[in-house]
């Protein structure tokens, strides 16, 4: 009943909150609510800030009439793609190169100047390569996702306790068998410590990539929005893009409480 109540306490803060910045944003928008003396020209604060009842407005024109519904699944398509190549990617890398430690040491400056290089300048080289595209996208979030999970992996193979390790070894345990209940339930604590982190960047990427060059998708409605300079649906695309990334977040979540059940809680190990 406690924590019940905490729970209820903590979303009733985060909605004030939520309320609170719309509701400011809204004064801060409209000249005939504040004195005249907080504008110079009347009309430059909606300009620059766009004003919530006509973002809002916009938001409702789009699913009512179902045009947002594409853009949104392109989007979706683009983002799970990069994830999953960049998931899947960086975790078989990972443990490859955490039990190979010559080719560790071979790869090592190639992967860190890799690391290093700027991604977004390599959207135009897959526009070049992969075209307008889903392609292209998923590519340029391919490149975001991967170096993040394969670190996190790479650590995490690495910091396998040489106790467990010859444990499990005395007891006769393979090679396959040490992958498969050592080394992967090690990776995987480290990979669900970076899967929000990937997803988001699998969604800046396709989304970044939209921007830059694309026909269709949410980030092509908030270039076509800007290059009319309609501040209001430019923010529209921008709240739509934040819900959406709150969605996938929570996705990742569910799935980490699902598949990570077998972990201690916080405290579980000192009571034990």
């Amino acid at each position: 009943m406690r924590s019940s109540s905490s729970n209820l306490a903590l979303r009733f803060w985060q909605a004030l909150i939520l309320v609170g910045v719309f509701a400011a944003w809204h004064l801060l928008t409209a000249p005939g609510i504040l004195p005249p003396i907080y504008f110079d020209d009347p009309h430059r604060a909606p300009f620059l800030f766009g004003e919530p009842l006509k973002v809002f407005s916009r938001i409702w024109v789009w699913f009512a009439g179902g045009d947002i519904y594409r853009h949104l699944w392109v989007t979706l398509v683009e983002t799970l793609l990069a994830f999953v190549i960049g998931t899947v990617a960086g975790l078989a890398m990972g443990i490859w190169l955490a039990l190979a430690p010559t080719a560790s040491a071979i790869f090592d400056p190639y992967i860190k100047a890799l690391n290093a290089m700027p991604r977004v300048i390599l959207a135009p080289i897959f526009f070049v390569w992969f075209g307008l595209g889903i392609a292209s996208k998923v590519a340029l979030g391919v490149t975001l996702v991967f170096f993040i999970v394969f670190f996190n992996v790479y650590q995490g193979v690495r910091e396998v306790s040489p106790v467990v390790l010859a444990n499990v070894r005395m007891l006769g345990a393979s090679p396959k068998q040490l992958l498969r209940y050592v080394y992967l339930p090690s990776a995987m604590s480290w990979v669900f410590a970076s899967l929000h982190n990937a997803v988001g960047l699998a969604f800046v990427g396709a989304v970044v990539g939209e921007y830059l060059g694309s026909s269709e998708g949410v980030g092509y409605l908030i270039l076509q929005a800007e290059g009319v300079f309609d501040i209001n649906t430019v923010f529209a695309g921008i709240l739509v893009l934040t819900v959406f990334a709150l969605v996938l977040d929570w996705v990742v979540t569910l799935a980490e409480k699902r598949l990570m059940g077998w972990q201690p809680r916080s405290g579980e190990t000192e009571r034990i």
